[in-house]
């Protein structure tokens, strides 16, 4: 028999998946964060309520927030959220007048105050590469 072979399968069975996904959801909190950092920056800051609402949360967004982006499924399920707006940020009693989607892309009586998008856009490749180079990381360390 070959020696080792037991060793080997453990690696790849167990320690590098392991090692891959805890580097992906540490490069993933670290991306909504910055994301999430950058939005509360461009928002319109009137009275600073929408501001202090957006976040970021494993699984689904609070109750009367707006969702602003979600990733995909990790292999747990696990999903990050990104979100703006609270119950305290209704404007009136329907859903689609949350004051996050209000400011995001304004009305026919408010210009638009976008900061969500300009901030996706800005810094998803810096997001994106970072998972990836993480993720490959986690590889050739577990591999060794």
């Amino acid at each position: 028999m070959v020696e080792g072979l037991d060793r080997l399968k453990r690696k790849l069975t167990k320690t590098i998946p392991q090692a891959v996904f805890d580097a992906t959801i540490k490069a993933m909190e670290q991306g909504a964060g910055e994301v999430v950092s950058m939005m509360r920056r461009l928002a319109p800051k009137d009275t600073g309520a929408l501001a202090q609402t957006i976040n970021w949360t494993w699984g689904d967004a609070p109750k009367g927030s707006m969702v602003l982006g979600k990733s995909a499924p990790t292999r747990d399920g696990l999903v990050i959220t990104i979100y703006a707006g609270d119950m305290s940020t209704m404007v009136g009693e329907r859903e689609q007048f949350q004051l996050a989607r209000l400011q995001e892309f304004g009305t026919q009586h408010m210009k638009a105050s976008p900061y969500f998008f300009p901030s996706w856009r800005t810094l998803r490749k810096r997001v994106r590469g970072r998972v990836t180079r993480q993720m490959r990381k986690a590889v050739r360390d577990g591999a060794k």
